[in-house]
């Protein structure tokens, strides 16, 4: 099964693209390590205070993909930096 995330930020702090990178690699970097997803940012790469991240995950299960993002997107939640304005999963 293969679970994909599409999440819409806001970064309210950035006062530029150089700090909205910064968090956005700290938030990747985090997801990564802890979660074994592939995490990329997909849309916005030109504004400075918007982002679209793209969270994917395989596993054997449907329960097991599930699991993962939503526990990626608490981890998410916890930056006080970003917050999450749209969400959507799809099956792939």
């Amino acid at each position: 099964m293969i679970l994909s995330a599409e999440v819409e930020c806001f970064i309210y702090d950035a006062q530029s693209l150089k700090q909205k990178r910064s968090v956005i690699k700290r938030i990747q970097s985090r997801l990564s390590n802890e979660y074994n997803v592939a995490v990329s940012e997909l849309d916005y790469q030109d504004l400075w205070q918007r982002t679209c991240i793209g969270i994917v995950t395989v596993a054997s299960s449907k329960v097991i993909c599930e699991q993962t993002i939503q526990q990626a997107l608490s981890l998410m939640d916890s930056f006080p930096e970003i917050e999450r304005a749209d969400t959507t999963l799809e099956w792939l």
